[in-house]
């Protein structure tokens, strides 16, 4: 007999599910915060766990990976600044070529969403 783990049916696949959305988001987030302003890489971690709502679950070991690729591709910049006495940190900027970047990005996620809620809407209305 399967043990009880007390998770509701389908809740791996909908963890799995969110997993995976957000591996294919977790770019076009890190971007879409930058293009509003410089941010250092915690809070950047916390701003987008808070905006993510439990759906966008970024991980130190995800975003900094990440935010070395974005740098690497010159998509952002990154710059020690020390702020009075507190311990310097390292600050992430979008670039030219990182708003260039990013509007591809969002292009590609909105064709993708409205794609989906047009297939969605068709099955509903086929179904019924």
């Amino acid at each position: 007999m399967p043990e009880d783990t007390g998770a509701t049916p389908g809740s791996s696949t909908v963890a799995r599910l969110r997993r995976e959305l957000a591996r294919g988001t977790t770019e076009l987030a890190v971007l879409s915060v930058l293009d509003v302003r410089r941010r250092y890489g915690y809070e950047l971690l916390k701003l987008l766990r808070q905006a993510g709502e439990g759906v966008l679950e970024v991980k130190e070991g995800t975003l900094y990976p990440l935010l070395h690729r974005l740098e690497d591709a010159g998509h952002i910049l990154a710059t020690w600044e020390a702020e009075g006495r507190a311990r310097p940190r390292k600050y992430y900027v979008i670039t030219p070529d990182g708003r260039t970047y990013l509007a591809m990005l969002r292009a590609e996620w909105s064709g993708l969403v409205d794609a989906m809620r047009q297939l969605l809407d068709t099955l509903g209305e086929v179904q019924e």
